[in-house]
């Protein structure tokens, strides 16, 4: 996900899988930088049947958060995050931090 505010006040943002219709603020965005922080966002989501030949609309929660699957998060005294740093795998298939 990001978020860009251009010179000329411009702003543009991307969230996998969030729908545009979905309005973020920078405020939104900020939140997100602390650590255990959730965003929580309704959408609408259409769902198809080809076998009755219907669509239905439902709404659906999309929670934002950030994770650490590939990445190691570092935080600052007040837990905002403030860096991150990749994982290695070593030849035993094993995760190495490599920033300790």
């Amino acid at each position: 996900m990001y978020y860009l505010e251009t010179e000329d006040g411009q702003i543009i943002y991307k969230v996998k899988g969030l729908k545009h219709e979905v309005n973020l603020t920078l405020t939104d965005f900020e939140l997100l930088l602390y650590k255990e922080s959730l965003l929580e966002k309704f959408q609408n989501k259409w769902r198809r049947n080809l076998s009755d030949g219907s669509i239905k609309i439902k709404d659906e929660l999309y929670t934002l958060r950030v994770t650490n699957n590939k990445r190691k998060l570092i935080y600052d005294e007040n837990n905002k995050l403030i860096n991150t740093f990749p994982f290695t795998i070593n030849l035993n298939k094993e995760i190495v931090d490599t920033q300790d």
